[in-house]
């Protein structure tokens, strides 16, 4: 679901996957995990381009690459709170924007997934980005739908 608020510049997407919340959220910060899902359907993110430092102050950087063309797309952030395995909160220095992703668990290894994006720049306001930012939650609920039960580490 995506429910584009009505203050200026912020976006909130939800979305429920069929997974417990401790896994939802090691694969947000786990790059084995990051590189199967990174970016809408048409991108990779490849796993020698993306560097975790899951802590307040630590980096979150990953690079997007087209699979059409190999355009490069970077993103560099730093964490502002890491509080496992309940929330993500990282800020992206040349946006100036936040982002705030929230792990609820809904009992039987179901989780909510809650992401707030605050101060976005207009680029991530088009339906354009909003679609491509829905098809990467898309390529996440269906790469932890293909984990094997009861294995929760990422294939390589």
């Amino acid at each position: 679901m995506n429910d584009r608020t009505a203050v200026p510049g912020e976006l909130t997407f939800t979305r429920i996957f069929e997974a417990p919340r401790e896994l939802v959220f090691r694969c947000m910060i786990e790059p084995e995990h990051l590189t199967h899902f990174w970016g809408p359907a048409g991108m990779s993110a490849p796993l020698a381009h993306i560097k975790v430092d899951a802590r307040p102050g630590g980096a979150f950087e990953t690079v997007m690459v087209n699979d059409a063309d190999g355009s490069q797309y970077p993103t560099r952030a730093v964490y502002v709170e890491v509080a496992e395995p309940e929330r993500l909160v990282w800020n992206e220095a040349h946006t100036g924007m936040t982002t705030t992703v929230t792990f609820t668990d809904l009992g039987g290894d179901r989780t909510e997934v809650r992401i707030h994006q605050a101060n976005a720049p207009e680029a991530a306001l088009s339906p354009q980005a909003q679609a491509g930012f829905l098809s990467s939650l898309d390529r996440f609920a269906a790469y932890l739908a293909g984990l094997p039960a009861g294995r929760h580490e990422p294939e390589r």
